[in-house]
């Protein structure tokens, strides 16, 4: 059994997203007086009395519309709650209990789950107004005034969930999951390999561009390991991102390379590299994380001799400057080579974390330097004392040498292919560093 599990519900705007961001202690979720702006189930770890549990925001629940995303986001909401251990039904003091509450309260009760009714948008500290008391006649209990802007009011909201959630001890040697963030253009298929690898409707799957929003973590265990899957917005040209929440949601999707261990590069097939694929992959490989390319909608190929070579050929000249990135051609409707796609992420983690010995390095640097000689300038050649490995994820090297200006980018990019030739570092990138002896 994993960490308890706590969802946030309620109907759209009464400010659920910011209370769930106060908790979490980050801005993870989109804050936007436009109801409806959270869509999926948006998860995060907190803290409290020492203990962790899993916090889910949840798009606003509006039991009568008949809008197809409403509806979707009424059906995502319902699945928050069917995994919740405790949930926290979140209402507005300034609107008062609505008719929408009231069936969001019955839908609760029937849930049998526990349910702590909160009273949001209480800003003045002291006693609560008078509207306070209206929400008594939900009969959940009596609520807690919070205010999500300010914070006042969450320690008690957190010491009354607590109470209902069990923790089991943690298994210290369990192995933390492997964070892997898909990324690529609007409708690439980002949500349905998600949904197809989970096996449920974790994410929201629609033809219109732009349904993802958020980026939406969900947690995947299989043979191969265990990862926590990241679904981010797709991400359009800037002269296309003119809804401010679009905006924020591309924020967002940069944000999730940032705490990504493995970007996967998902492209369409019948469309190749596109000149967006590239801005995206280059930002992921900037921030050095370990990269694989997933080829999807491979089923809508029509196949010839060495299709795929051919596609393979074309995607690695296209993004030459990752070339060390593994390519799987997958379909995420058809659940083609999903494993393999799993297992070549495991591997780029693996190879991103990975750590060289001095002596090693030294053997391989000692053997490149008398097979090709270092470059020369105006009688003055390249010295390279020796080489170690600073740090990981990605793997920087350190250079001492006689003078930079020598080392040329042909010489070292030589000298990444040796390492490559003989570490393998499949998936990741390499980072040189480059000192002069005596400098700090």
């Amino acid at each position: 059994m994993g960490m308890p599990v706590v969802a946030v519900v309620g109907r759209p705007n009464v400010g659920k997203s910011s209370l769930f961001n106060k908790l979490a202690g980050a801005r993870l979720s989109i804050v936007e007086d436009t109801p409806g702006v959270t869509r999926d189930r948006i998860y995060a770890t907190v803290e409290w009395r020492a203990k962790n549990f899993m916090l889910i925001d949840t798009g606003g629940i509006e039991p009568a519309k008949e809008d197809i995303i409403l509806t979707q986001m009424r059906r995502q909401a319902e699945m928050a709650i069917d995994t919740a251990d405790c949930i926290i039904f979140l209402t507005d003091v300034q609107t008062g209990v609505t008719a929408d509450d009231q069936e969001i309260a019955t839908m609760l009760y029937r849930s049998g789950k526990p349910i702590v009714l909160c009273v949001n948008k209480v800003d003045q500290l002291g006693e609560p107004p008078m509207e306070f008391y209206e929400f008594y006649n939900l009969g959940l209990g009596d609520p807690i005034a919070v205010s999500s802007v300010h914070g006042s009011g969450t320690g008690d909201l957190l010491d009354e969930v607590y109470k209902y959630l069990h923790f089991e001890e943690e298994n210290e040697g369990e192995e933390e999951p492997i964070k892997v963030a898909l990324l690529g253009k609007p409708n690439v298929g980002k949500s349905s390999l998600i949904n197809k690898l989970l096996g449920e409707e974790r994410c929201i799957v629609s033809n219109i561009p732009g349904t993802t929003r958020d980026a939406v973590d969900a947690l995947y265990t299989s043979k191969v390991g265990n990862f926590s899957l990241i679904d981010t917005a797709g991400i359009r040209k800037k002269k296309k991102v003119e809804e401010a929440v679009e905006k924020y949601s591309v924020i967002r999707s940069y944000m999730a390379v940032e705490r990504a261990d493995v970007c996967v590069i998902m492209l369409d097939a019948n469309d190749g590299v596109t000149e967006q694929d590239t801005k995206i992959a280059g930002y992921a490989n900037e921030q050095g994380k370990a990269l694989v390319i997933a080829v999807n909608k491979w089923d809508s190929i029509e196949k010839e001799t060495n299709t795929m070579e051919q596609l393979r050929k074309s995607i690695k000249n296209d993004l030459a400057f990752m070339s060390f990135a593994p390519i799987v051609f997958i379909s995420a409707l058809e659940g083609q080579r999903l494993e393999q796609l799993m297992i070549a992420v495991k591997e780029a983690a693996c190879e991103n974390r990975r750590r060289i010995s001095t002596g090693m390095l030294n053997d391989v640097l000692n053997e490149a330097t008398a097979r090709v000689q270092p470059p020369s300038d105006k009688g003055k050649r390249l010295k390279i004392y020796y080489m170690t490995q600073a740090s990981a994820e990605p793997p920087t090297f350190v250079f001492f040498v006689n003078k930079k200006d020598l080392f040329h980018f042909s010489y070292q990019r030589y000298l990444e292919n040796r390492l490559r030739d003989t570490f393998g570092f499949i998936g990741t990138p390499l980072r040189f560093i480059i000192r002069e002896r005596g400098e700090k």
